[in-house]
């Protein structure tokens, strides 16, 4: 079993990356494969709304990262969103893949049913509902089946690194690795 975390964070290892891999390493605990895809380097372009994805199984635009990332997405058996809040909502980058990803399930049905997921934010003050109802909002439109956890996936902290001081925030991510591991198995 594998699980594709996708982070629309800028950052390169901050605060989202970070509550990420606490989710992880939980699901590693039981012998869950995992991997981190990262967009702060990466260009996501939004969907051009072509709907040439019918039948294809992903989009036929392949001068960005998408394709490649859409591809690792939709050959896993769960799906790890996270984004920082940026203007109280997702990453624009974030937001683009979540687009294009949503038309080429759209005119492929079923691509990503029954699918494990969640999503996390790592926010500095407010936004995270926004953020992550974002993210679960595409993966419940899309038929996966979303794991929850003791309180909301959300995890404070400003500078890089100060997300590991939200004890309960913490918590609830090792939680939610848990609730993530059940589910797939």
């Amino acid at each position: 079993m594998k699980v594709i975390g996708i982070n629309g964070s800028a950052r390169k290892d901050g605060n989202t990356s970070i509550i990420m891999r606490i989710v992880f390493k939980e699901l590693e605990k039981q012998e869950i494969e995992t991997e981190l895809i990262q967009f702060c380097d990466k260009e996501i372009a939004p969907c051009k709304g072509c709907f040439a994805c019918r039948g294809n199984e992903n989009c036929i635009l392949k001068n960005d990262f998408f394709f490649e990332c859409f591809e690792k997405l939709a050959t896993s058996d769960g799906i790890l969103l996270g984004s920082p809040v940026y203007s109280a909502d997702v990453s624009a980058k974030m937001k683009a893949f979540l687009e294009r990803a949503g038309v080429v399930v759209a005119t492929n049905p079923e691509m990503l049913k029954y699918k494990v997921g969640a999503s996390v934010s790592a926010v500095r003050r407010g936004g995270g509902m926004i953020a992550v109802d974002t993210m679960n909002h595409f993966l419940l439109n899309k038929e996966v089946i979303v794991a929850g956890s003791t309180y909301w996936n959300i995890v404070y902290g400003k500078d890089i690194g100060e997300v590991l001081n939200d004890d309960e925030g913490v918590r609830n991510m090792k939680n939610l690795g848990q609730n993530m591991a059940w589910l797939l198995k």
